[in-house]
């Protein structure tokens, strides 16, 4: 099981911020906004009973995978389909994590084997 999820929420254009108070108040630390545009066509706006503006946020946070469920909650009931950022969420699994303060980057098993045969070196 993977220590991180990456969780992806598109809401229409002007509501990350929304989407970032959420998560932040279910333990998120952060998250990135890119700019989007969607491509539904008539039949999902009918099926859905919305009106889907071109115009998109992607917010991407990554959120330890303990606090995942909690944080798809906190967005769907703050900026879900019934709401006016019409958001959808929704969660992947994060292989490994580089740049986070509080963890250590993958080594890879030759350099680790390597390593290892230095410090014996360096011990004798």
């Amino acid at each position: 099981m993977s220590a991180y999820e990456v969780v992806f929420c598109i809401v229409n254009a002007g509501f990350s911020d929304l989407v970032m108070d959420a998560a932040k108040e279910a333990g998120a630390r952060g998250g990135t906004v890119i700019h989007a545009r969607g491509t539904a066509n008539k039949e999902a706006e009918k099926f859905f009973h919305i009106t889907i503006q071109p115009e998109k946020e992607i917010v991407m946070i990554l959120v330890p995978a303990d606090i995942k469920d909690t944080v798809l909650h906190a967005l769907y009931r703050n900026a879900g389909l019934k709401t006016e950022g019409q958001g959808i969420a929704f969660s992947m699994a994060v292989d490994d994590v580089v740049g986070l303060s509080g963890t250590t980057p993958p080594v890879p098993a030759d350099a680790a084997a390597e390593e290892q045969t230095q410090e014996n070196k360096d011990a004798q």
